[in-house]
């Protein structure tokens, strides 16, 4: 065969792989939903899909995507969350808090796209960050009183539940209530400018396979003589983005190399890496993990980093 007539017969071949290579792009996708014939948004490709679930299966985590991140009221009544774990991994014991904190919270939907999210300031740093914060991950000793100082109006304000007495000072805070000042390793608002229609109670299923899929932390309740050991808020947010979102940038978190006592924690505030060093962290796993998820393409760091 000569090389014009090779060439002719793969241009008269093409327009038919390239229909066999769509056709089973959308088998994939219709499978994978469960056959409900549900049309993709019309932005999103059919074979976009199927290269980013392949992309979540290359992490090896053994386990779904997850895209309800929050708790819903509804949940509760039909028992989709009996849980055999407490707090911080599971609701097992916080039912009767919980009902009453999401029965205050008006809806538990996630806005259409994420531009930024966790506990970290913009404004000031939106050169280097960003300028929007669509979901904000924090616990009640993490909570600054009036969240609209850092936070767009429409910002999202997910509680990470670790005990539950973080459930129960959200209560107090809805409900008005009298404040319970016991059992916080640091003294969180007693007034909370933060508005019911903002907040979110993310799902302790993330904490939980933080700790088991992605940082392999076994067991997860520990014996009273062996130290707990909990992942940070910056690993859950990662985690968070991977089951969430389609393309996961980092900005402003990792470890430094050296684990120098005086190296800032964040590029904001002025805590430094001595105050994490009898912490319920393993960073020198997390610093392991992070680098894992950017070999492999999972997470794409703005700036570069030791």
């Amino acid at each position: 065969m000569t090389l014009k007539a090779a060439k002719t017969w793969f241009l008269r071949l093409l327009p038919v792989v390239l229909f066999f290579i769509c056709y089973y792009c959308s088998q994939f996708y219709f499978e994978s939903y469960g056959g409900s014939g549900k049309s993709p948004l019309p932005t999103v490709s059919l074979c976009h899909n199927y290269r980013l679930q392949r992309k979540w299966e290359s992490l090896k985590l053994n386990m779904s995507r997850k895209t309800e991140l929050f708790l819903k009221l509804g949940d509760f009544f039909w028992r989709e969350h009996v849980s055999a774990e407490a707090l911080p991994y599971g609701i097992k014991g916080s039912e009767l808090l919980l009902l009453k904190v999401l029965a205050m919270t008006s809806s538990y939907t996630m806005p259409a796209n994420i531009e930024r999210l966790n506990d970290a300031p913009v404004r000031g740093y939106e050169e280097d960050v960003g300028n929007k914060t669509t979901l904000r991950l924090f616990y009640p000793e993490s909570a600054s009183y009036n969240p609209g100082i850092h936070n767009d109006p429409g910002t999202l304000l997910a509680l990470v539940p670790f005990k539950q007495q973080d459930l129960r000072w959200l209560k107090e805070i809805l409900y008005d209530e009298k404040r319970v000042r016991k059992g916080f390793w640091k003294p969180p608002p007693q007034i909370w400018l933060g508005r019911a229609s903002q907040i979110r109670v993310l799902d302790p299923y993330f904490l939980r396979l933080t700790a088991s899929k992605l940082l392999q932390i076994i067991p997860l309740q520990p014996r009273r003589q062996q130290k707990l050991v909990h992942p940070t808020s910056g690993i859950l947010a990662v985690f968070v983005a991977l089951n969430y979102c389609d393309v996961v940038h980092v900005a402003g978190f990792g470890y430094p190399e050296s684990r120098n006592q005086k190296q800032p924690i964040h590029y904001y505030g002025k805590e430094t890496m001595k105050s994490m060093k009898n912490s319920y962290h393993d960073l020198n796993q997390e610093a392991l993990v992070l680098k894992r998820l950017e070999d492999q393409g999972a997470i794409l760091y703005l700036h570069p980093h030791s």
